[in-house]
Parts: structure tokens; sequence; C-alpha cells
């Protein structure tokens, strides 16, 4: 069968927001997880200033770029990297999502299916679809956690890999990988573990899949969400030496490359914790504040465990019905759950400045 190509679903919230923009001072936009705030200055200086323009990038990534990723690894999460076998660079993390599954099967044409959470961002079903692959959701609890015991063993069979993302988007719940990662190691499926929101977690220390074994397991970091670089489109790959060795080599073939300037300004950002601690509570602040704005509208949120984003509970199949609410009445819009696959939620991203979010004060019920 042919594939038949679905609209691209941000394109579907048009209508609302022109609603939205109705309203005095215009739409207030919580829907897409772009960072609004300014990126590490010095990473801007390093992009501007590297002289790296000239030549062709390297795809695995300079030196400069995987030592500074090893030496973050370190610090955040103390597990111990060689930049030679176990790190590579992919051009953001979205291109690597979509892109991978289909660089597996050129190496294991036998496995045809791409396990993923049930609830989670879009693209690792699409990135199974468009590789030619069965996309399998894996069914979550009310916490988030992935229900593996309940997949059929035929799926566990003709799995090419799994995904899991903790913190969660949209959910924002933080899973147990150490687990996750033993079932991937006692099935023979590679875990891979997307970590872009790795350091906005509220309570807890930040985790990655890699702290104890890097057998059967890649950590997929990005900067866009860390350090306000969603624009440069820069992250890298990380653990088992095989899978890593793999998928480096094939990139190369394919011509993926992160521009040398981006590196440059990407190394930058990496040797610098101190602007993430303040982004963070930047966060912190925006997301206190939106609660307290669903608070007056009688809507019930949860503070999440990691991310920037509410996970807010609508009525049942009601999750397009509360994204025309809030577009009509406070001018703001969201994502429906519809895109992350529940029907019952809709996902708020705390990405606009505390200014803009006190455009919905004066658009509250009084």
């Amino acid at each position: 069968m042919s594939f038949e190509l679905p609209p691209y679903p941000y394109d579907l919230l048009d209508p609302y927001r022109r609603i939205a923009a109705q309203h005095s001072g215009g739409v207030v936009d919580l829907s897409v997880g772009t960072p609004c705030d300014p990126p590490p200055i010095h990473a801007v200086h390093a992009l501007a200033e590297s002289d790296s323009e000239r030549g062709y990038p390297s795809s695995v990534g300079s030196e400069e770029f995987r030592v500074s990723c090893r030496k973050w690894v370190k610090r955040r999460f103390d597990v111990d990297l060689k930049i030679e076998n176990n790190i590579a660079a992919c051009i953001g993390t979205k291109e690597f999502v979509v892109s991978t599954p289909h660089f597996l099967r050129l190496r294991n044409p036998e496995k045809d299916t791409v396990l993923y959470p049930e609830v989670s961002y879009p693209s690792y079903a699409m990135g199974a679809e468009l590789s030619g692959c069965r996309a399998v959701p894996v069914r979550i609890d009310d916490d988030g956690q992935l229900l593996l015991q309940e997949l059929e063993q035929s799926d566990i069979n003709r799995a090419l890999m799994l995904w899991v993302n903790y913190p969660s988007n949209p959910t924002g719940a933080v899973g147990d990988l150490e687990s996750i990662a033993n079932w991937g190691r006692s099935h023979s499926i590679p875990v891979f573990s997307d970590e872009c929101y790795a350091e906005f977690v509220w309570g807890q220390t930040p985790q990655t899949i890699l702290s104890k074994d890097l057998s059967g397991v890649v950590a997929v970091h990005s900067l866009s969400k860390r350090s306000n670089l969603a624009g440069v489109r820069a992250g890298f790959y990380a653990g088992d030496e095989d899978l890593v060795f793999w998928l480096k080599e094939i990139r190369k073939h394919s011509g993926k490359m992160i521009p040398g300037p981006v590196q440059a300004a990407a190394s930058a950002a990496y040797s610098d914790d101190q602007h993430v601690e303040e982004q963070k509570q930047r966060y912190r602040e925006r997301l206190d504040f939106l609660r307290s704005c669903f608070d007056s509208l009688n809507i019930k949120t949860e503070f999440p465990q990691g991310s920037f984003y509410l996970w807010v509970e609508s009525e049942p199949d009601g999750s397009w019905e509360l994204v025309d609410r809030l577009a009509s009445e406070i001018g703001v819009i969201v994502a429906p759950g519809t895109f992350f696959g529940s029907p019952n939620h809709i996902r708020v991203a705390a990405v606009q400045t505390l200014e803009t979010l006190e455009l919905i004060t004066d658009r509250l019920p009084r």
C-alpha cells in the first residue's frame, strides 16, 4: 500500500489561532514547545566567530564538540564515555528520531516493528511509518509508566527498537530507565532514550539510561530545550559502541552533518550549566502562573515531574473542545492530546514570557 500523507498536526490549529487573535493583545501561543528565551550569549558568539564555515564539517562531530558532550554527561550524570566509541553528533534530535528506524532496519531487515509509548511525541510513530515499519504503541498506566509486560510476544519478536522518553513529552512523567534498559537487554531489543528534557526535572535528580550499562542502549540529547537553541539544530547520541558505530557510519554515507559554526556554538553551550539553572527557574515560574490561570477557569492541573508542559485532563474525547474553549475565552492556543495519542487531554507549553502570559489575566472570568 502507498503511504497516506497525513496533515501536519500543528496546521490543524490555524482556525483556533484566528479565533484567539480576536482578543486584545493577540494570541498567547502555548501549543508548540519552542523556546522564546535567549540562548547563552557565549554560544551565539561562538556561532559567529568559529571560522569553520568553509570546509565540510565532520559528520560524527568535531573533537571539540564530542569532548564537550562527554564532559557534560560526566558532570550531569556521572557517566564516563569515550568520544571515539560512544558519542556522535546529530542535526537536532527530531531528524535522528525519524531516520533511525530506517537505518536500523538496513542492518536487521527481518525486524519490522518500532515500539513506542502510546502517549508520546508523534515523531516516534511517524519515523516508523516513514521507514516502512510497524509502529506499535506500548500502553502506559495512569502515572505514565510503560506497561511492557502487556506487549504481545509476536510484537516483541518483531521489534527493531523501543523508544522511551522521560521526562515525558507530553505527560511530564519520569520513569525507571534502568528497568526499561534491563527489559530491552533481556529481549535483545535496543532501547533508545530521548532525554531532551533531562535537565528539567522538579525535585529530582536528572537521569539517563546510560547510568549503569551502555550495552543495548542509546541516549539522545538536544540543545533545543536545554539552551534555547532549537533554531541551530544540534544534538548528540551516545551509548552502546556497536549501535553508535553503525549509526555514525551510515549517517556519514547519507551526508548528515551539523554545520561547523553550529558545532562550535553547541560546544560552548554544553560547556556551561548556569544558563540552564536560570532557564529552569523561568519555567518553574511560568508553570505556577499557568496553573493559577487554569484554577480560575475551574480546570484542574497537576505540576509535572519533569519537562515544561502541563498535561491537563479534558472531558472524555473532549480534547478539541477544550482547545476551542481556551481559544475563545482567553485567547490561548494549546495542543490537543490527540496529537500525542490521548483524546482526553490537552498539552500546555510554558514557552511564553511572564509578560506575555499576563495577557491571560485580564481575560479570566471575574
